[in-house]
């Protein structure tokens, strides 16, 4: 067993002791990536995918412009972003101008994206 293996058996036996006081906690493992999450019970959908899109953003701004695909998951993201803000309310005459224009740099990029592999072919 790994460390981080131990760590996540440990944090199970922790978590029991909430559980015995009625708080329940929902914990995500992906051990193959060191990866647990680990939430409440009032925990919302919207909220699920509000914090998970935080992941995808950071790759999307750390990735910078080193990978082609950068701009994709970058407009990607925006877009979502937008939307699971507005989620409760309604999308803006602005919000729509930015997923039209978000839109615009993905069918680009996927462009731009075809052109290389047939010039690689």
């Amino acid at each position: 067993m790994t460390d981080f293996e131990n760590f996540y058996q440990d944090l199970l036996e922790f978590a029991k002791k909430y559980e015995n006081q009625n708080i329940p906690l929902k914990i995500e493992k992906d051990l193959e990536n060191d990866i647990v999450k680990i939430f409440g019970e009032r925990i919302s959908s919207l909220a699920r995918a509000q914090n998970g899109l935080g992941d995808v953003t950071e790759l999307a701004y750390t990735t910078a412009e080193h990978h082609p695909f950068w701009n994709l998951i970058y407009n990607c993201s925006e877009i979502t972003n937008t939307v699971l803000e507005k989620w409760k309310s309604s999308l803006s005459e602005e919000d729509i101008s930015d997923i039209e224009w978000a839109i615009k740099e993905l069918n680009q990029t996927l462009e731009k994206i075809k052109k290389k592999k047939t010039s690689s072919c």
